[in-house]
């Protein structure tokens, strides 16, 4: 998987087609990742001890990668793929704009 934690993306399907944020969690083997503030969904939790409330609590779902991509700091989507350095270091780079992330 490409995308990694911290990554800026842009979510490209779903109800919050167009959004930004942040990655907070990749799950390799599912090939989600959870975006900040995106995809919230209600969640009903139990009281676990004597500071958490229970009730309804609104988190956020994981997204397939797919649907997401990395946004580069001049605030286009980029695809992303690898090649190694001058010293033989394997880096990420941005196909479209060729920066190394």
């Amino acid at each position: 998987m490409r995308l990694k934690k911290d990554d800026t993306v842009k979510i490209l399907v779903g109800k919050d087609k167009g959004k930004t944020g942040k990655i907070v969690k990749v799950d390799v083997k599912s090939e989600r990742v959870i975006v900040q503030g995106a995809n919230m969904v209600k969640k009903t939790m139990k009281k676990r001890n004597a500071q958490d409330k229970g009730g309804i609590v609104e988190i956020e779902a994981p997204i397939h990668v797919s649907n997401v991509a990395y946004l580069t700091k001049d605030g286009t989507t980029s695809r992303i793929g690898y090649k190694f350095d001058e010293k033989g270091k394997k880096v990420r780079f941005a196909k479209k704009t060729g920066e190394v992330l």
